[in-house]
């Protein structure tokens, strides 16, 4: 295996140059860096992170921090956030903080106050108080994906929007009786669900349509909706025509029970989600699309940029979901057809069809 002394000597020039050559940590001419480069790469020899950190100060490592890695939406922006990181040569270090579990309490309480990270970028955290205060002491620079923003630059989609889309999208379509099935206004997501439900409630109001507001509250997941849903769903008097869901996963588990109890969707029952799942087509479900892999890679960029600039202000990116249309939504039995909004195919406020 090759080592500094080959490069430098292909190079020829000093061991301590081809160090700062390669590590970036003092002065060399370009046509000395650009020959060191090329010698490395022909000698394949990549420096060793202790040897970049110990020349640059920085660990060359970021640290990543989510209280779920197997669920569609966190694993999406992990792998965006990878990609990036990837492309700009840096490691990452993953902690799985689950909610109530002994080894999210670890991992505050020990292993982020080792510091082993440039910055850190947290999705869909929202920590209690005890772990913002030690994430503030951390005094390291800090991006949030979602959730709580504590402070930091902060990437999300704007959730009170889509909510309100979707719901217009079932006024439109003639829908009065509409439901919401959605988390907890105090479980985990709970700030995302609390921003959903808002953005329903104001367009069933402003529709005049508050009497008929309804929600039901659900775990956030396919099982949590098709749960919740079977017993909404399952009361004939007061059963709804159309349902918001607070993500796809609801919105399918809803879809699910619909079928299993006789409902036809969308005849009897249109469903809209929020997400964009990757199941969402295979089951035709209309829904408000975010691109969970972009906002991943926006959060590294922003990381970067405050690592290279730690005194500048935070950012608030605030993106806006697209309207999907699929099949999981129509006007309600025995009316007429609706009319769409007149937009391009794409239109970001307009109707997608998939």
């Amino acid at each position: 295996m090759s080592g500094i002394a080959d490069v430098a000597r292909l190079a020829g020039v000093s061991k301590s140059t081809a160090s700062r050559a390669l590590t970036g940590s003092g002065y060399v001419s370009d046509a000395t860096r650009s020959r060191v480069v090329a010698a490395a790469d022909s000698l394949r020899y990549v420096a060793s992170t202790s040897a970049v950190s110990l020349a640059t100060g920085r660990t060359q490592n970021i640290g990543i921090l989510m209280p779920y890695v197997t669920r569609w939406f966190f694993a999406e922006v992990l792998e965006g956030i990878q990609d990036a990181l990837l492309a700009q040569d840096l490691d990452l270090t993953l902690y799985d903080a689950r909610p109530g579990t002994a080894g999210r309490q670890r991992i505050f309480e020990q292993f982020l106050s080792r510091k082993r990270f440039d910055g850190l970028i947290a999705v869909g955290l929202e920590p209690g108080d005890d772990e913002f205060t030690r994430l503030v002491a951390m005094n390291r620079p800090m991006v949030s994906v979602v959730g709580a923003g504590m402070g930091t630059s902060l990437i999300e989609i704007d959730d009170d929007d889509a909510a309100r889309r979707a719901t217009e999208h079932l006024i439109a379509l003639g829908h009065r009786r509409i439901s919401f099935v959605g988390g907890t206004v105090d479980g985990h997501w709970a700030q995302v669900d609390r921003r959903r439900l808002k953005g329903y409630r104001d367009s069933m109001t402003d529709a005049g349509l508050a009497a008929e507001i309804q929600h039901v509250a659900s775990e956030v997941s396919m099982p949590g909706g098709y749960a919740a849903a079977v017993d909404m769903l399952g009361d004939t008097r007061s059963r709804p025509t159309a349902v918001v869901a607070t993500c796809d996963e609801v919105a399918i588990g809803t879809m699910i029970a619909a079928r299993r109890l006789g409902i036809r969707v969308p005849t009897d029952l249109s469903v809209v989600g929020i997400d964009g799942h990757e199941y969402a087509e295979m089951f035709g479900l209309t829904t408000l699309e975010q691109v969970p892999r972009e906002q991943g890679a926006a959060a590294v960029e922003l990381l970067l940029r405050q690592i290279e600039d730690p005194v500048q202000p935070p950012s608030l990116v605030r993106l806006h979901a697209r309207l999907i249309m699929r099949t999981s939504t129509a006007p309600p039995d025995g009316t007429g057809s609706a009319t769409f909004l007149d937009s391009p195919v794409g239109d970001e406020d307009g109707f997608v069809p998939a």
